[in-house]
């Protein structure tokens, strides 16, 4: 083990220290906030719904009128691309634009034999060179229906916070699964304002969809995770798929035209996707929840992530094809985290949350009629929020809750729940598991489910004494890896066709962790779901409030739906310099010179000699001040003409704390500029046909 991982494996008390010290230091030196105390209306951020665009502040701000026509236009020619990411169609022909690393999993599953095509890229000359991808679909949102009534007046029959909880959740299932039936279309209620508002959105779904451009992986994620997260950026990021129905490409009267000149230095723009997730109604009680209990355990597990498969991958270099997507995934969480730490330790941000907080209070205080009903809940988030934090470590090291979890656990996990209830866990199910472990990557994550274990119960605990035979973390390790049934497939087998008494006696040691810790894992599961549902119940009456208060001349929270994000491209100051607003390809070559020609700044070989045509001093990349979170990857990034102008990808190391504020100061949306996207596309890939009908908005006959 490697002198990180033993660093990573200290008491996590002392590691929350070391980082809450370090993260202070940091922000001392450069800060991304503005250094005032005072909230913002647009603290709340830019992302718009389209059923209550702000076609008055357009106009007001921008000089620039949204008429219906254009809002609807807008959001049709956008659409959802698989599970999390955006895309949208540029031309009459079902031709989709979207991220290459939104793509990039999906490009893996339709390599042929002697193919690596993150390598290579890919390129279908003809129609019929289109490669169809099995898992990929893509949604396109084409009805929206107001049920806030229908809910709330529901959840009133309720007298418990469970009882309205489980009121929602079934009124919810009921709307969904009528207009589902009526409209033919993909149906699911969304919640805005924690609760303040219900829209069902209704997705016409198309599964066919095959791949028609993917540039190598070098250049699409050139600069790798050091360049993440910040700008200038030099990244062709970019992918194109076409939507087909009936066995035929899409014909589509709702798709963005491109731009011709791209946009100018403080030009308006708007970003159309589908932004994930935020977190900018949370109160002050609930954001000092996660800075001191969820985010830096999640960062806790990242970095032991980070450095495990860094490590692994260089002492299993054959390997590196299998887990670099892994790693690269890691890396990206990592930075994330690390920036959401960074914001929820920052005192000016706080005080900017705080101030909003207090502002809302004294609105409603001035109310008897809302201080009767809503004086309270900040009393009453605050009051779970510490009642949640009492079980919090212990609750954690029972549920061993690893996104990276290691196979040993997630089976144990599984025979023991299928056992307690009379089933099996089935041949077809340990097969694919077993047949398919690496059991020397396994190892890695089986010590960090050691460390979530003894770091949140540590070495006295009765339960971790008797299943790991009283062992110090790692001696619990070996003591596991030498004496668990679970670590191969015979055994495994064994251990899922024993009855419930029979596998009490097996004495497996994680088999009997999970046993011995179920009655009071259970209790404690209890507890959160209460607090859980006192929380989420009076976070919803908060969402109400201040819907009743600014209506939706706030946007809501990202919530991984369509939205319409105002901006402009501006540049910013860093590094004690300004940021241009555009890079060029001249940049992209400077910057593989001066790092040697070395990875993450590798150049594919197409690119390493390009022809005399290609023009370097085209625009690259671009910076703009448009509201984005993760989600927004793939969306196109539009002018007032509806025109291509980018393709939004990242955005800079400040845009971090968007999952809690938006700040127009330094944070910036990075996008791949139109002008060189067509450029490459058409001189340097020679993708003739590709070219063709981005430019005209049709296939080429």
């Amino acid at each position: 083990m490697s002198t990180n991982q033993n660093y990573y494996c200290m008491n996590k008390k002392l590691y929350q220290l070391f980082l809450g010290l370090f993260v202070a230091f940091v922000f001392t030196l450069n800060t991304g906030f503005a250094q005032s105390t005072k909230s913002d209306i647009f603290d709340l951020g830019k992302m718009w719904t389209f059923e209550h665009a702000p076609v008055d502040y357009f106009e007001k701000t921008y000089g620039f009128k949204a008429t219906q026509e254009w809002l609807e236009d807008v959001k049709l020619s956008a659409v959802r691309f698989g599970n999390g990411c955006s895309s949208s169609f540029i031309s009459e022909d079902g031709l989709v634009m979207t991220n290459h690393h939104c793509g990039r999993g999906y490009v893996s599953t339709v390599m042929r034999e002697g193919e690596d095509l993150s390598k290579t890229g890919f390129y279908a000359e003809t129609l019929a060179d289109e490669r169809p991808v099995p898992t990929l679909w893509v949604d396109q949102l084409q009805k929206t229906i107001d049920v806030t009534k229908d809910i709330i007046s529901a959840m009133d029959a309720g007298n418990t916070n469970e009882e309205k909880a489980k009121i929602k959740a079934d009124k919810i299932k009921e709307i969904e699964d009528k207009y589902t039936a009526e409209t033919g279309l993909k149906c699911n209620v969304i919640t805005f304002y924690n609760g303040g508002m219900y829209m069902l959105y209704c997705y016409k779904r198309f599964n066919d969809v095959r791949l028609v451009f993917s540039p190598e992986n070098y250049i699409a994620g050139f600069g790798g995770d050091p360049d993440n997260f910040t700008y200038p950026r030099y990244d062709f990021d970019c992918a194109f798929f076409r939507v087909y129905e009936n066995g035929q490409p899409l014909k589509s009267k709702n798709f963005f035209t491109w731009s011709k000149n791209g946009a100018e230095d403080g030009e308006t723009v708007f970003v159309i996707g589908n932004p994930g997730s935020t977190e900018r109604l949370k109160t002050i009680a609930q954001l000092e929840f996660a800075r001191d209990y969820t985010v830096p355990t999640g960062l806790y597990q990242l970095n032991f992530m980070a450095d495990y498969l860094d490590n692994f991958i260089k002492n299993n270099p054959d390997k590196e094809l299998r887990y670099q997507n892994t790693l690269y995934g890691v890396l990206n969480s990592q930075k994330v985290f690390k920036g959401l730490y960074k914001a929820l330790k920052d005192n000016e941000m706080m005080a900017r949350k705080k101030d909003f907080e207090d502002i809302q209070k004294a609105k409603i205080d001035a109310s008897m009629e809302m201080k009767s009903k809503y004086g309270n809940i900040w009393n009453e988030i605050e009051a779970g929020s510490k009642d949640y934090a009492n079980i919090f470590n212990e609750i954690t090291g029972y549920e061993v809750p690893n996104r990276f979890q290691s196979r040993y656990v997630a089976m144990a996990k599984t025979i023991v729940r299928n056992t307690s209830t009379g089933k099996q866990t089935p041949d077809s199910l340990l097969n694919a598991v077993y047949d398919n472990l690496d059991a020397d990557y396994n190892k890695g994550l089986f010590e960090l489910d050691m460390n979530i274990v003894y770091d949140n119960l540590g070495s006295d605990n009765a339960v971790v004494k008797s299943a790991f035979n009283s062992n110090n973390r790692m001696g619990a390790v070996k003591y596991v890896l030498d004496n668990s049934m679970l670590t191969n497939k015979d055994g495994a087998m064994k251990l899922a066709k024993m009855s419930a008494d029979e596998l009490k006696s097996a004495n497996d040691p994680i088999i009997k962790f999970i046993l011995e810790s179920k009655t009071t894992l259970e209790d404690l599961q209890a507890k959160r779901k209460t607090i859980e549902a006192r929380i989420n119940i009076n976070g919803q009456m908060l969402g109400q409030a201040l819907f009743g208060l600014y209506g939706t001349s706030i946007p809501p929270d990202a919530t991984l739906t369509l939205r319409i994000a105002d901006g402009v491209i501006k540049s910013f100051d860093y590094n004690g310099t300004i940021a241009p607003p555009f890079t060029t390809f001249y940049g992209l070559y400077d910057r593989f010179y001066s790092h040697g020609k070395k990875y993450p700044w590798i150049l594919p070989e197409r690119w390493q000699n390009p022809p005399s045509e290609f023009k370097l001093e085209t625009p690259y990349n671009l910076v703009s001040t448009n509201d984005i979170i993760g989600g927004n990857s793939g969306s196109a990034m539009i002018n007032k003409n509806a025109e291509v102008v980018g393709l939004v990808f990242d955005g800079n190391i400040e845009s971090l704390p968007g999952r809690y504020i938006f700040t127009t100061e330094l944070n910036r949306t990075v996008s791949v500029d139109s002008r060189g996207l067509l450029e490459a596309i058409k001189n340097l890939y020679k993708a003739n046909r590709l070219a063709y009908e981005m430019e005209n908005g049709k296939m080429l006959k």
